[in-house]
C-alpha cells in the first residue's frame, strides 16, 4: 500500500459488466482501489464481444468498449454456478470492502451472492447494486439499457428539432450518470463506515439517476404543468430563447449560448435584428430569429466568427468531432488524452482520469485485463496454495488465459 493512492486500502469485488458498473469500478481503480473483476471463464464481460463500426483494437482484436472501462483492474475467472466458486468468493469477501454488481434484480441473490450472503460474513462490507429501474416495481423485469432510459426520462423527447423525432444523446449517458452515482454512494458509505464501523447496501438505478440529473427541466415541467416544446430550428435547449443554439459557418458549425442579443447583432452587423431584442419575442419567435442569424453566420468562416464573438465576450464555441476534440489545444494542455500498453491490443489511446488531485493523483497502472489474467495471483493472495489453484483450473472452477 502507498499513501500516494487515496483508495489503496480499499478492495473491490467487481461482478459488473457492460458500462454502468465497470465505469464505476474503473473510477475507483484510477484512485488506487484494488479492483478484482470476477468474470466468466473464457467469455468474460459481455462488453468483450461488442464494438462500434465492427472495428477491433490491435492484433488481438480487443473490444474498444471493454478497453474503455476496465483499466487498472485484475481479472479473476470463476464459474459462479460451481459450489467451489461460491466457497472461494465467500472466503475472499472476508477481506473485501466493497462489492459492485449490475446484474438484473435477483440474479446475484439466487446464486448466493446477495448482500445478506456477504454481510453475514463481513458486516463491514458495502454492497452496491446498479440496475435499470430499481429492484422492484412494474418495470423490474425490463432490460435497463441506456437509450431506453433516455426515452423514458424525457431527455430524448427534449432533444432535436421540433419537426423531427426524439433524439437520444450520442453516448451512454444514462449508464455514465449511473456510474457516477454508484461512486458517490460508495464513497459516502466508506466515510460513514469509518465512524460507525458498519457497512450497508446501496441501490442505484438509471431511471432515478437520469431524472435527478435533469433536475431543472423536471422541476419546470412539473411545477408549471407543461412540457418543453422543441423549436424547429433545433435551439440547443427547448426551454431557451434565441440565440441559444447551433449555427452554420462556411466551413463548420459554432455554438452560441447565453449572450446579450445586442452584442451578437453588433458582430453580425445587421441592426434590423434589434427589433427582436425583447425576451418574449426572443422566445416566441426563436425559429424565425435562428433562420435570420444562420443566414448571416454561414457567410463567415468558423475562425473569423469565433474571434469576433470572443472579442466581445459572447459565450460561444466550435462544434468538433471526437477526433477534433482529441487534438484540441485545451484538451492537449490538460493532458486529457493518454495511452497504455496492452499485451494483445498494443498501444491503446484513452481518455485520462478527469479528476486532478494534488496529493493522491489518479493514474493508469494496468491495462484492461484479459479474461482470468490474474486468477492465479489473486487466489494465491487470498491464501490458496499452488496445488489447490491448479486443482481449481483442472475442475473448471477457475480459469486463466490459455497462454498463461
Amino acid at each position: 500500500m502507498t499513501l500516494s493512492k487515496a483508495l489503496a486500502d480499499v478492495t473491490v469485488l467487481d461482478f459488473s459488466h457492460l458500462l454502468q458498473g465497470p465505469f464505476c469500478t474503473q473510477l475507483l481503480a484510477d484512485m488506487g482501489a484494488n479492483v478484482i473483476k470476477v468474470e466468466r471463464p473464457g467469455v468474460g464481460d459481455l462488453f468483450r464481444t461488442m464494438t462500434f463500426n465492427n472495428k477491433w483494437v490491435g492484433p488481438g482484436r480487443e473490444s474498444p468498449n471493454f478497453l474503455a472501462w476496465n483499466r487498472n483492474k485484475r481479472s479473476l475467472a470463476l464459474d459462479l454456478k460451481a459450489l467451489e466458486a461460491r466457497e472461494i468468493l465467500l472466503k475472499v469477501a472476508e477481506k473485501v470492502d466493497v462489492v459492485v454488481q449490475n446484474f438484473r434484480p435477483g440474479v446475484m441473490a439466487r446464486l448466493g451472492f446477495g448482500y445478506e450472503d456477504f454481510a453475514r460474513i463481513n458486516p463491514r462490507i458495502i454492497y452496491c447494486t446498479g440496475s435499470g429501474y430499481g429492484i422492484s416495481g412494474p418495470y423490474v423485469s425490463r432490460p435497463g439499457q441506456d437509450m431506453l432510459i433516455q426515452g423514458l426520462t424525457g431527455i430524448a423527447a427534449a432533444t432535436g428539432r421540433g419537426d423531427g423525432p426524439p433524439v437520444p444523446v450520442g453516448a451512454g449517458f444514462s449508464d455514465q450518470i449511473g456510474a457516477m452515482n454508484m461512486v458517490y454512494g460508495i464513497l459516502t458509505a466508506l466515510y460513514w463506515r469509518e465512524r460507525s464501523g458498519r457497512g450497508q447496501e446501496i441501490n442505484v438505478d438509471l431511471l432515478s439517476g437520469m431524472l435527478a440529473h435533469q433536475g431543472q427541466e423536471m422541476l419546470m415541467a412539473m411545477n408549471f404543468g407543461e412540457d418543453f416544446e422543441r423549436p424547429n430550428s433545433g435551439i440547443g435547449h427547448p426551454g431557451m430563447e434565441a440565440p441559444f443554439g447551433v449555427y452554420p459557418t462556411s466551413d463548420g458549425w459554432v455554438t452560441i449560448a447565453m449572450s446579450p442579443f445586442k452584442k451578437l447583432v453588433g458582430v453580425l452587423g445587421d441592426d434590423s435584428l434589434l427589433e427582436y431584442d425583447d425576451p418574449k419575442r426572443l422566445f416566441d419567435e426563436r425559429d424565425e430569429i435562428w433562420e435570420k442569424i444562420a443566414a448571416l453566420t454561414k457567410t463567415w468562416t468558423m475562425k473569423d466568427l469565433m474571434e469576433a464573438m470572443l472579442a466581445v465576450d459572447i459565450w460561444c464555441g466550435e462544434i468538433k468531432t471526437h477526433l477534433q476534440a482529441a487534438s484540441d489545444p485545451q484538451v492537449q494542455h490538460l493532458d486529457a488524452i493518454t495511452s497504455y500498453e496492452h499485451p494483445t491490443a498494443g498501444t491503446v489511446k484513452v481518455v485520462a482520469p478527469a479528476v486532478k488531485m494534488s496529493e493522491t493523483p489518479a493514474e493508469i497502472t494496468r491495462p484492461a485485463p484479459r479474461v482470468g489474467e490474474h486468477s492465479r495471483e489473486l487466489l494465491a493472495e487470498f491464501g490458496w496454495s499452488s496445488a489447490e489453484i491448479d486443482a481449481f483450473f483442472e475442475r473448471g472452477v477457475a480459469a486463466e488465459p490459455e497462454d498463461a
